[in-house]
This record gives C-alpha cells, sequence and structure tokens, in this order.
C-alpha cells in the first residue's frame, strides 16, 4: 500500500490529482468551521450538548462536525446522499429514469443531473426546518429580524450543500475519485481523535485514576481488538471475489484461427460497497433529525418510542433491550440495499447476451437463458454473503457501544466507510498507474 502511494507521487499526472484532492479537503474542512450568521452558537452548543448522546451523534460523525459548530456546511453531503438513495429507487417506478440508466455513460448524467436538482430541492428544505426549528427553540440571535435571519440561514446552509456536492464532484473528474465518498470519510475522520479521547477517557484514564490497573488494560485490549478485528473483516470483504470460468470457441478469421482462449467474470462478495450502509444510515437518522429540530422529542408516546428505535445509541442496550428492533430494521435495510445497488450496477441478462455474442460460454452451462439463470443464482449466493459479512462488522462495534455504553459516534458503519473508501480509492490509483505503464509501453 505504502509503496503504491510512494510510485504515485513519481507520476506527474497522478500526484497532481493527489494533490488536487488534498486541497479540495483542506478547503472542506476550513468551511466546517466557518459558522452560520443568524445563529446564536453559545446557546446551540448547549442546546446539541443535551441531544448529542441520544439522537445528533451518528449524525455529527457524518458532517464532521459541521453540525455541532453550525458552520455552513452543517447539513453536508447528506441532502446528496438521500437524493441519491430516492433516484435509485424511483429508476424502478418511473420507465423514463429507467431508459436513462440503461443508456450508459450518457444516461448516467442525466441521472446525476436530476440528482443534483433533487439534492438541492432537500437542501431547501432541510435547511428550512431547520431554521423553523431553531427559531422554536430560541436558538436564533434576537438583535436582527427572524425572517432576515431564516433567509440567511437557507441561503448559507444550502449553498454549503450545494459547494460540497459541486467539491466531491470536482475529486470525481480531476482528483483521485470516489468524490462524494472521500468527503464522507474525510468527515467522519475528522471526529475520530475525539472519539478516542471520550474511550480514553471512560474505560482506561478512569480506571487507572481509580487504582483498577487490569481492568484499564483489559479494557484497551478490548478496544484495541474490536476496531482491528472490524478493520481486518472490512479488508477481507473488500477483497474477496468468486470467479467464473469463461472459455471462448474457436472460429475462422480470414487465413487464422482466433478464440480458444479462457478467462474469467470477477464477482465481488462486496459487490455493493460501502453504498448499503450508508444508504440505510441515512434513512434510519433523517427522521430523528427532522423531529428534534422541530422541537419532537422521544418520549414516552407512540411517536417517541419510534424515534429511539430508530437511534442507533439504543441498540443492544441490556437495560432496555426492545430498543434493538431498531438493530434488526436497519439489517434488514443494509441487506435490501445490498441487493438493489447490485442489481442495479451487475446485469446477469446483459453479461450473458455479451457473451453469447463474443462466442463466450460457461463450461458445462449452455449460452442463453441457463447461462444468465447461472449467474444470477451464484450473484444471489454471494451477495447475500456479502451482505451478512457487512452486517457483522457493523454490529459488532454497536453491540460493544451498546452493552458497555460507549458514548463515541463512529462505530461499524464509519469502520466500514473509512476502510472501503482508502481501500477503493487506491484501487483506482494502481489502476491508473496501470494504464499510464500501459500508455508509456504502447508510445
Amino acid at each position: 500500500m505504502l509503496e503504491s502511494v510512494r510510485n504515485a507521487f513519481k507520476i506527474k499526472d497522478i500526484r497532481d490529482r493527489i494533490l488536487y484532492t488534498l486541497l479540495i479537503l483542506f478547503l472542506i474542512r476550513l468551511g466546517c468551521q466557518l459558522p452560520i450568521p443568524g445563529v446564536n452558537r453559545e446557546y446551540f452548543s448547549q442546546w446539541f450538548a443535551s441531544l448529542t448522546g441520544d439522537n445528533f451523534g451518528f449524525f455529527n460523525a457524518f458532517t464532521g462536525g459541521s453540525f455541532e459548530n453550525m458552520s455552513i456546511f452543517a447539513l453536508n453531503i447528506t441532502p446528496y446522499i438521500t437524493s441519491s438513495i430516492i433516484i435509485e429507487l424511483l429508476t424502478i417506478a418511473i420507465p423514463y429514469l429507467e431508459e436513462k440508466q440503461r443508456d450508459g455513460q450518457e444516461g448516467r448524467k442525466v441521472l446525476i443531473s436530476i440528482t443534483r436538482y433533487v439534492t438541492i430541492g432537500l437542501s431547501l428544505l432541510e435547511s428550512a426546518a431547520m431554521a423553523i426549528g431553531f427559531y422554536n427553540q430560541g436558538l436564533m440571535e434576537t438583535n436582527m429580524n427572524p425572517w432576515l435571519i431564516g433567509i440567511m440561514i437557507v441561503t448559507g446552509l444550502t449553498g454549503g450543500s450545494a459547494l460540497l456536492m459541486w467539491f466531491g464532484e470536482q475529486i470525481t473528474e480531476k482528483g483521485v475519485g470516489n468524490g462524494i465518498s472521500i468527503v464522507l470519510t474525510i468527515n467522519i475522520i475528522s471526529r475520530l481523535p475525539q472519539d478516542m479521547s471520550s474511550l480514553w477517557d471512560m474505560f482506561i484514564r478512569t480506571n487507572v485514576v481509580e487504582g483498577k490497573i487490569l481492568i484499564a488494560i483489559v479494557a484497551a485490549i478490548v478496544i484495541l481488538a474490536v476496531i482491528l478485528g472490524t478493520v481486518v473483516l472490512t479488508v477481507l470483504l473488500n477483497g474477496a471475489e468468486r470467479r467464473i470460468p469463461v472459455q471462448y470457441a474457436r472460429k475462422v478469421a480470414g487465413r487464422k484461427m482466433v478464440g480458444g482462449t479462457q478467462s474469467s467474470i470477477p464477482l465481488k462478495v462486496n459487490t455493493s460497497g460501502v453504498i448499503p450502509v450508508i444508504f440505510a444510515s441515512s434513512i434510519m437518522q433523517f427522521p430523528i433529525v427532522i423531529c428534534q429540530l422541530f422541537g419532537i422529542q422521544a418520549g414516552a408516546n407512540l411517536g417517541g418510542q419510534i424515534l429511539r428505535l430508530l437511534n442507533s445509541g439504543n441498540w443492544c442496550n441490556p437495560a432496555a433491550p426492545v430498543y434493538s428492533i431498531g438493530l434488526l430494521i436497519y439489517i434488514v435495510l443494509v441487506v435490501f440495499f445490498a441487493y438493489f445497488y447490485t442489481s442495479i450496477t451487475f446485469n446477469p441478462l446483459e453479461v450473458s447476451d455479451n457473451l453469447k455474442k463474443q462466442g463466450g460460454f460457461i463450461p458445462g452451462i449452455r449460452p442463453g437463458k441457463p447461462t444468465n439463470d447461472y449467474l444470477t443464482n451464484i450473484l444471489n449466493y454471494i451477495i447475500f454473503i456479502g451482505a451478512v459479512g457487512l452486517v457483522i462488522v457493523a454490529v459488532i462495534p454497536i453491540f460493544f457501544n451498546g452493552f458497555f455504553g460507549a458514548d463515541v459516534s463512529f462505530g461499524g458503519t464509519s469502520l466500514i466507510i473509512i476502510v472501503g473508501v482508502i481501500l477503493e480509492t487506491l484501487k483506482q490509483i494502481e489502476s491508473r498507474m496501470l494504464v499510464r505503464s500501459y500508455k508509456g509501453f504502447l508510445v
């Protein structure tokens, strides 16, 4: 891994892409510190501190602390993630979107453009809800007209979200790729030092002060084991794949015999990557954020109980096991999006048709429909294994957080996103280096 990074910096084009990405990330972290006008940050910090442990910890991790600081990037890329989910789901129901999805690169450009407009609409809706919530909670500055403050809040938050979306697209086009995922990853990484400090104070320093040295050592070992185990499982999950052998028939082309070669179709076990956990987490957190902004608390009524079910901080808590039903909902969403996203990105029917046109076949499987059925069965089996792996990696830290009461914003979902995005980004850098090597060889 380190060797690949060192080699990448030796190539000017790739080095410029990496430096460009780092510059964009620096601007993003700088923007996370710029306060939005009209909000009393002191009052907001006090209000946020009373809610972090219950509902907003994970959302604040996704925004890299921007929400806690109430900066211009407080919404971050969550509207873009939500709009992506909406558009992907609508491709099933709306024939026009389904057609564009099948039109290749040009169709994808249309879908991306629609996603941008939906992102702006969601940003306006969420920022307006936040402005109303701030007014109801008494978090606005009192020396200005509330309508003027509301307009500034809506404009600032919407503009910040649109700017982050543009930053992500620039990283994808002119940087190292995976723009939106990298923006999300850097936000989560920025919160890790604070979370590590919280774990240190809660489980190690406190026990050392009280003279419980053995307990502190065991706690440190357990924390390291959980983190390292999650990282290792994520790496294995991202690297695992099933190779389907393909044989090409020999045929006459002019005066020569061509074909007769062997190849394979690599099917990744975790075909959908980190998308299922991002989508599932966003859906689970969205109702909580909206309700809190409107002052709806997780009380004893039915609505309050539902909010507690959706809150990952209440899962795996021995004192309230009923709230772990929310964990089951989360698992179902992860599995659903694993199948859904893979069905969009990999089409067995298209692959079987291409094999048939090129004279290829899977040994022991007839071309056409039998090949399609075979690939579909293999893919469903692989997706299930990948989804189960994602669930295991995500649930392990959630279990320890709930069972031992660790008050940290990151969990299995965050670690999956960090490790998955880093590995995917390194692969893209290596592929660019490989393509450049081929070009140099041909020239």
